[in-house]
C-alpha cells in the first residue's frame, strides 16, 4: 500500500514528526552512563501516553519478529543495529547507542532514530560510522523530490555508504510511512537510479540509512527481534521521516532548533 497525504493530513504528519524528534533528544540526552534501557522505555512510553500518541511499536507483529515487539522503542547497543529490545542493561562510558522510535498522532506515523556514543570515550571509528550513516540520510534526501524514483534516492545513499568503506545489507531499508508505520515502496540503502516508483508530493518516506563495520551479514538474538551484526562489530543507524512537497522534501523529525 503507498499512501499519498492529503495538505491536512500533511499538517498532522508535521506534528507527529516534531514529537518524535522531540522524544528522541530528550531521551538521548538522558542517556548517561547508567541508565537502564528500561528506563529508556518507560521514559519512552510516558512522552508518547503524555502527547496523546499511539506506540507504532508495543502491538507490531511482523513476519520478522516473534510475536508483539511489547515495548515503545527500540535500543540497540553496539554490535545491535536493528529492533533492538530493551532489556535490563546499564549503559557503559563508550557505548554506541541507536534509538529508534515510530508513533501515530492524529492517525499519522513518523519513524526516525538517531546513534550516538555514551559518555566521555568517543571512539573515532564509531564516530565516523555514525556521520557515514548521517550524511548517506543527507544525501537520500536531497534526493527526494516529485518525479525522482526510489532507486535515485537509493543510489544517492549507497554512493556514501560504499565510499566510506561500509558493507551494504539490503534485507531491511527505508519505507513508506502514513496511517501505518511500514508501507510501500521500500527504499533500500543501495539501488540504481531511473528504477522504482515515482515520487509524488504527499508521499511520506522514513529514509534509514544503516551499517555495520565489517560484515553485511546479520544474527538475531534469542529475543526473536534484536538484530546483531553477525561478526560482533560496531553499529550505526540513522533515520528521518521526510515529505515529499512540490518544491522536494520536507524533513518532519528534524530536532527544533
Amino acid at each position: 500500500m503507498i499512501e499519498i497525504l492529503s495538505p491536512p493530513e500533511l499538517l498532522r504528519a508535521r506534528a507527529t514528526g516534531a514529537l518524535v524528534a522531540e522524544i528522541l533528544q530528550t531521551l538521548k540526552q538522558r542517556a548517561v552512563v547508567g541508565t537502564n534501557l528500561l528506563d529508556v522505555d518507560r521514559w519512552a512510553k510516558t512522552m508518547i501516553v503524555d502527547a496523546g500518541a499511539v506506540s507504532s511499536y508495543v502491538d507490531y507483529e511482523p513476519s520478522f519478529g516473534r510475536g508483539p515487539f511489547g515495548h515503545y522503542i527500540c535500543t540497540s547497543v553496539n554490535d545491535a543495529v536493528l529492533h533492538g529490545m530493551p532489556f535490563d542493561y546499564r549503559l557503559a562510558d563508550g557505548d554506541l547507542v541507536s534509538l529508534d522510535l515510530a508513533v501515530s498522532l492524529g492517525g499519522v506515523v513518523a519513524d526516525s532514530a538517531i546513534s550516538f556514543v555514551v559518555g566521555p570515550t568517543q571512539d573515532a571509528a564509531d564516530l565516523a560510522m555514525i556521520d557515514a550513516t548521517e550524511r548517506a540520510l543527507a544525501a537520500g534526501i536531497a534526493a527526494a523530490r516529485p518525479g525522482a524514483r526510489v532507486g535515485d534516492l537509493s543510489h544517492a545513499i549507497g554512493t556514501v555508504l560504499s565510499a566510506a568503506g561500509y558493507p551494504i545489507n539490503t534485507d531491511f531499508g527505508g519505507h513508506g510511512v502514513g496511517s501505518t508505520m511500514h508501507q510501500d515502496p521500500h527504499v533500500v540503502n543501495v539501488g540504481r537510479p531511473g528504477r522504482g516508483y515515482t515520487l509524488r508530493p504527499g508521499l511520506l518516506l522514513a529514509l534509514e540509512p544503516w551499517v555495520m563495520a565489517d560484515t553485511a551479514e546479520l544474527v538475531t538474538d534469542d529475543d526473536g527481534w534484536t538484530l546483531r551484526s553477525a561478526t560482533g562489530c560496531r553499529t550505526a543507524h540513522t533515520e528521518h521521516t521526510i515529505a515529499v512537497t512540490a518544491e522536494g522534501a520536507e524533513i518532519l523529525t528534524l530536532p527544533r532548533g
